[in-house]
């Protein structure tokens, strides 16, 4: 492709860029005004849906906080997928490149990360979580009790979220992986290791990148036997 239809490889490519493509069947100007404008909509649910979803776990480590003196959740990292990401998966997977196409083949546009001090509480958060009334679970990924063969660790869910906008209430999708601390650090290590190298590194690397997700998991039980023992011995004040 040429001129207007080719496709950037910038992650931070602009909308125009990305989806100006014979599959959209974009004839001129207003076409594209019209379809830029649906984007950015159906961006703003996502955007929503991870803010009611971020709401839901920002009140459960409250209420722990104060019921029970322990916040599970140690952090919420959250983003929407940019339009590039969105293109490329799309097109990697066979699917049209239409916002129908986003709507009912990606469930992670919006992504929610949380992470957490303990193992325990990856999975009591997941429990709180999609036991709501209002959250339907869609699919679940363990990738904690069945590791990726790199050794990635995490507990995925997809879920969905009504929204309520002034027209409409909307469901929505939004991926949530819920991690520990330690599991987070080997992730965000690999994943740079992995980028420089563009994807591509010597099995020695990949040998001991996998040892190195061992240790850690066996860190994180060990740590949480810790948690669990003095909680057990814990002299109640007052």
């Amino acid at each position: 492709m040429t001129g207007d239809q080719t496709v950037s490889t910038s992650k931070d490519a602009g909308l125009k860029t990305v989806f100006l493509q014979d599959e959209i069947d974009v004839q001129n100007l207003d076409a594209f005004k019209d379809f830029s404008q649906k984007f950015e909509e159906l961006m703003m649910m996502y955007r929503s849906a991870i803010r009611e979803v971020r709401t839901k776990l920002e009140v459960l480590n409250d209420e722990f906080q104060v019921r029970r003196k322990h916040n599970p959740i140690e952090y919420i990292k959250y983003r929407v997928k940019k339009p590039l990401s969105i293109y490329e998966k799309l097109q990697r997977r066979g699917f049209p490149v239409t916002l129908e196409s986003i709507i009912d083949n990606l469930h992670d546009v919006a992504g929610v990360r949380v992470v957490c001090g303990y193992v325990q509480d990856i999975y009591q958060v997941a429990d709180l979580l999609t036991s709501q009334s209002d959250i339907t679970l869609l699919q679940v990924k363990d990738y904690i009790k069945n590791p990726k063969p790199n050794g990635y660790r995490s507990l995925h869910l997809v879920i969905q979220v009504p929204v309520f906008f002034s027209d409409e209430c909307r469901p929505m999708k939004v991926e949530v992986q819920i991690r520990t601390i330690a599991m987070d650090f080997w992730a965000s290590l690999e994943h740079q290791i992995k980028y420089k190298n563009a994807g591509e590194t010597p099995e020695e690397i990949d040998v001991e990148l996998r040892s190195c997700s061992d240790v850690i998991a066996d860190t994180d039980m060990r740590m949480e036997r810790l948690y669990n023992t003095m909680k057990e011995t814990e002299i109640p004040k007052g």
